[in-house]
């Protein structure tokens, strides 16, 4: 799924948490290194690496919540996994809000500080993992290529129509697909040797986006754990999913592609 946040294709959420990683870990560290030799500038560049750390992390928050709300697909175990990963990250920017301010108060054991921080570096790398299996397992900020390179193609249709026209007849290569927002639904209209077809953009195994991943000679597969689902009338052609997507009837005519909304084949 493409990220709704990003330059040019590339996702902001990735690129902005490196940041907050770098600095709170290396706020650690080098109050690990203030402990052992008690050089107040170790204890200095601590504090500014951590108050940098809080800055980053709320820089890299903004762009990961609009991914969870509009790239994460619903009902999911990705959405369930995402707000994990947002959970935890929040939590820990709290911890290190409370940390810098609680440095500034001499009166407390610095080992108190250090050992939040260690708490804190521990979060990161479960939240990281979290991060990392939404990105290269879920492909949540993927921006996959269709057939013949074709790139991906998302529109919203706002409108409360039955039959609603949702691409021009030449706008799809054979086997690429386009997602549609729609009367509060995302359907698919992809392009097979049959001609246009049009189903839902949720694999019923674990809610994956069927949008990201391939089709080809009439069949989609999802690009979670492989499910594969007949683009035309709905049915399992490969597990693990055991129960079939919905598909919507679709028609051709005068140079564009209509979606009979709230026609679902039978």
């Amino acid at each position: 799924m493409r990220s709704k946040a990003n330059i040019k294709s590339h996702p902001l959420h990735p690129i902005l948490i490196c940041f907050p990683l770098a600095f709170f870990i290396g706020s650690f560290v080098f109050d690990i290194l203030f402990l052992f030799n008690q050089n107040p500038s170790f204890q200095n560049t601590a504090y500014h690496l951590n108050i940098a750390g809080v800055i980053g992390a709320v820089l890299a928050a903004v762009p990961g919540f609009v991914d969870f709300l509009y790239t994460v697909p619903p009902e999911s175990s990705a959405k369930k996994r995402a707000a994990k990963h947002g959970l935890l990250n929040t939590g820990n920017l709290l911890l290190f809000i409370a940390i810098v301010l609680l440095k500034r108060n001499t009166a407390l054991d610095y080992k108190i500080l250090v050992a939040m921080e260690a708490i804190g570096v521990i979060i990161l790398f479960i939240a990281g993992w979290l991060g990392g299996t939404l990105v290269y397992r879920n492909q949540i900020g993927v921006d996959p290529r269709y057939a013949d390179a074709g790139k991906w193609n998302e529109e919203y249709v706002n409108t409360n129509d039955n039959f609603i026209r949702v691409a021009a007849a030449n706008e799809l290569k054979l086997n690429q697909m386009k997602l549609v927002h729609a009367g509060g639904k995302r359907i698919i209209i992809a392009h097979s040797e049959k001609g246009y077809a049009a189903f839902s953009d949720h694999c019923t195994h674990k809610g994956g986006s069927l949008a990201g991943g391939a089709m080809i000679c009439g069949t989609v597969q999802c690009p979670w754990h492989g499910s594969q689902f007949n683009v035309h009338d709905g049915s399992v052609s490969a597990g693990p999913a055991k129960k079939g997507i919905e598909t919507y009837n679709v028609e051709e005519r005068d140079g564009a592609v209509f979606l009979h909304l709230k026609e679902i084949k039978k």
